[in-house]
């Protein structure tokens, strides 16, 4: 994890790099402006499920399976292809995330483990731990340097202590954090981008900044596109202040984009067109 300096609490030190109080503030503008919408307020469980539904199609098509909404609500076998089996993965992830909620602010190595098993479907010996010295990642979208095993998995104990500490940092910031480390550690021999993601809405929703998980940042995540999804990433993974401040502000970007679609779907239950 890249901090700007020693701390008793790194994730809050980062709320003051350039531009980050910023991307806090107008992301809580955004979130505000959903659950201020007349519709959240008889109709907040379908939108919930629809921003569910939206997320992981969004996560999804950052891991290569860019599907239209209406094919995921379409299909109903998910295991036919690579780009099936991501959609499915997504979608279970989608569903499991809400349930681990309370366990993930106790123990957020057992919820990752968890989402790793429920992702991969199988019950195979990599599935559910951290992989191990000489076990081959399966995320050929991310090209960055691969941390060896104890590394990754001495950085994940640190993420995790953190998470359970707690401290005073903006939502933002830590699920950045946390979605950054998972995607710069690749702890698990699959399936890391979509559990860094799902771990991100986890915060988010838990946090108390989005409550009824109807800001789904996949869907802004899909919409800015991988190319800058990397690019911000390898940013963070620099550890310069600079690359660290520019991916929480994409992290940010994404999350207003969710909250957006969010606005739109709640537009169109109130015209009665959805």
């Amino acid at each position: 994890m890249s901090t700007t300096g020693a701390t008793a609490d790194p994730l809050a030190a980062l709320g003051s790099l350039p531009g980050v109080a910023e991307s806090v503030e107008s992301v809580r503008k955004a979130v505000d402006r959903v659950y201020g919408h007349r519709v959240m307020r008889r109709r907040s469980n379908e939108i919930t499920s629809e921003a569910a539904l939206r997320g992981a199609r969004g996560s999804a098509a950052v891991s290569g399976a860019d599907w239209a909404l209406e094919e995921v609500r379409r299909r109903s076998d998910f295991g036919t292809d690579d780009e099936a089996r991501t959609m499915g993965a997504a979608l279970r992830l989608s569903a499991e995330a809400g349930q681990l909620l309370t366990v993930w602010r106790q123990s957020p190595l057992r919820v990752l483990a968890r989402l790793h098993l429920v992702a991969a479907a199988d019950h195979a010996d990599q599935v559910g731990r951290p992989r191990k010295d000489g076990e081959r990642v399966d995320e050929a979208l991310i090209g960055l340097p691969l941390p060896g095993a104890v590394e990754a998995h001495g950085r994940l104990e640190g993420l995790a202590e953190l998470i359970i500490a707690g401290g005073p940092a903006p939502a933002l910031v830590t699920a950045a954090v946390v979605h950054g480390e998972l995607l710069a550690l690749r702890p698990f021999t699959s399936h890391n981008g979509l559990l860094a993601r799902t771990a991100e809405r986890i915060v988010l929703v838990g946090s108390g900044l989005d409550p009824k998980s109807v800001c789904p940042a996949e869907v802004g995540h899909a919409e800015l596109g991988r190319d800058a999804y990397l690019t911000a990433l390898e940013g963070y993974v620099s550890g310069t202040s600079e690359g660290v401040a520019a991916w929480i502000a994409h992290c940010g970007r994404a999350v207003e984009l969710g909250a957006r679609e969010s606005m739109a779907v709640c537009e169109a239950l109130q015209r009665g067109a959805a």
